[in-house]
């Protein structure tokens, strides 16, 4: 079993990710989809987030040794940040949605040095647009993103296009392909539940189209 899918039954066996083909569920956007991804779960297994924590830092000890900082977003990737900051003896700090209304009206939380080098750390990636407006903030500061990771990535074209038009790399140690071939080998998901999860992720808004 490789990392992407332990982490993928790690995430459906405490069910950080719950699958419901037959009776979708509604996301913020509207949209509906098969699939629903809570990483914030994660926190409350030990043995769960320091193999996430772990194969987190791993890609930053191989592809990016020579960052400064980690950066969570608020609010689902602080705790991976500060794992991963600590397994990296790295500082850390984190991006607000935004700015506060009060006090120095900070967005950034903690100390960043002028022009450091940063690896973002998301829960998940889904049209990445959060990561990206995440990443914009710390570019604006003055510091250069080197890369976002994340626990889990739902592989949409979008999120795919998007950080391309941005210049920013992105990687994750799980993914919606992953997880449904595991959650297939598992018995969590049927065979017959394939075509429901297939035509999701080929095009999801024609899909909640279809089950509206």
């Amino acid at each position: 079993m490789n990392t992407a899918q332990r982490i993928a039954k790690y995430l459906l066996d405490v069910e950080a990710v719950t699958l419901s083909p037959l009776e979708p569920y509604t996301w913020a956007s509207g949209l509906k989809s098969p699939i629903y991804c809570d990483n914030r779960i994660t926190m409350s297994y030990p043995e769960v987030r320091m193999n996430i924590a772990r194969g987190l830092a791993d890609i930053v000890r191989q592809k990016y040794q020579f960052v400064d900082m980690i950066v969570g977003t608020a609010t689902a990737g602080i705790p991976q940040a500060c794992w991963v900051s600590e397994a990296l003896a790295l500082p850390m700090a984190y991006v607000r949605v935004a700015a506060k209304d009060h006090g120095r009206s900070k967005q950034i939380e903690g100390f960043i040095p002028e022009k450091s080098k940063v690896i973002v750390i998301e829960d998940l990636i889904s049209t990445g647009g959060s990561s990206i407006k995440a990443c914009k903030v710390l570019e604006d500061a003055g510091h250069e993103v080197v890369a976002v990771l994340s626990v889990f990535d739902y592989e949409l074209d979008s999120a795919r296009q998007n950080f391309e038009n941005a210049g920013i790399p992105y990687e994750s140690l799980s993914n919606y392909s992953t997880l449904i071939d595991v959650a297939v080998s598992s018995g969590t998901i049927s065979q017959s539940d394939l075509a429901s999860l297939k035509a999701w992720r080929q095009d999801p808004q024609a899909y909640t189209e279809a089950h509206q």
